[in-house]
Parts: C-alpha cells; structure tokens; sequence
C-alpha cells in the first residue's frame, strides 16, 4: 500500500487507514513508549494517546520528512509529557555536584547481551537519566535541544546523560558478569 494513499485515507477518517497505521507502527511506538516508562501498563496507554494524537493531528503532518520520523516524535512528545506532568523530570544537578566523570567503555560487551537484556538495563534507570540518555543517544537531540525540551539547563542534561550511562554501563556489566558466572559453573 503506498504510504501516501494510507495517509491520505486517515486524513479522511476511514478507519481500514487508522487500523493500518496502528498495525504498522505500534510494535516499535510500544518501543519508543517502554524506552521512555519502566512500567508495561504506563507504556501500553501512552501508546494509545499516542495514536490518538497521531489521528488528531494527522492534518498537520505535512509530507514533508519521513512519517515515521513524524509518528516517533508524537510519541516522544506523548511521553515527554507524561513525564513532566507526573514530575519525574524534576533535575536540577549541576556537573559540580554530580562527581561523575565519563568512564572507559568496551563497546564490544554490547554485542554479548541481546537487545532485550539492554532494555532491560535502561528500564532500570531513573527517570531522569533514562529520559536524557533516549533523547540525547537514541533520538539524537542535543544537550541544547534537551534543556530547551525538558527546561532544565544544558549542563543538567549532559550530567543526566554521562551519570545515565555510567549507570547503564554498571547495569550491562554486571549482567556480563553475572552470565560469565553461570557459564563458568556449567
């Protein structure tokens, strides 16, 4: 089915066109959803406003860029708000005050775990460090654009980032090490 046909039809309100994008894009929107709450239900209605919200304002999207593109930033901004309305980007830690300095990191260990293992580590984040290192590693905003975003400061965002991944790096490590343990005991 061409995209823009699918589009056009959702824009008209048929619903065999709304059903077809849900189809399409909710495994990776549920993804994006889990990325941004550690909790499945919270995930699942986030992932129902954000279809809502994509069939609301399905006019404005333009045909410009990809629709995918467009469809993911609906659901970051879906569970960026979210977040912020249950104050869990309450950050205010300033690199002084984090005592967290960038540490050296094996790129080769993220090919020993399996990409569900890794979400598993990142669901184990606090809220505020999960928040930045998605939009600042995955999404690919910067730390500008993230304080702008989350209205925090440049430098509370780069902190949130490295003490996010300093933690995502204990997390991978010890679950090498915890499978390292068990292999060594077969």
């Amino acid at each position: 089915m061409n995209e823009k046909l699918l589009i056009a039809a959702c824009k008209r309100g048929e619903s065999w066109a709304c059903k077809k994008i849900y189809e399409t894009y909710a495994p990776v929107m549920m993804s994006v959803c889990m990325r941004y709450v550690n909790d499945r239900d919270t995930a699942q209605d986030l992932l129902q406003e954000g279809f809502i919200k994509v069939y609301t304002k399905i006019r404005s999207y333009s045909g410009e860029g990809a629709f995918g593109g467009w469809v993911r930033r609906v659901f970051v901004t879906t569970a960026l708000e979210y977040l912020r309305s249950t104050n869990a980007m309450k950050l205010n830690v300033s690199m002084e005050e984090s005592g967290t300095e960038p540490s050296y990191w094996d790129e080769s260990a993220l090919e020993r775990i399996t990409a569900e293992e890794l979400m598993r580590c990142m669901e184990g984040l606090p809220d505020g460090y999960r928040t930045v290192f998605n939009l600042y590693a995955i999404e690919g905003y910067s730390h500008k654009e993230i304080a702008g975003i989350l209205n925090i400061s440049e430098i509370t965002s780069r902190t949130q980032f490295i003490r996010g991944r300093n933690a995502l790096q204990k997390s991978v490590l010890a679950l090498m090490e915890k499978d390292d343990v068990g292999r060594n005991r077969t």
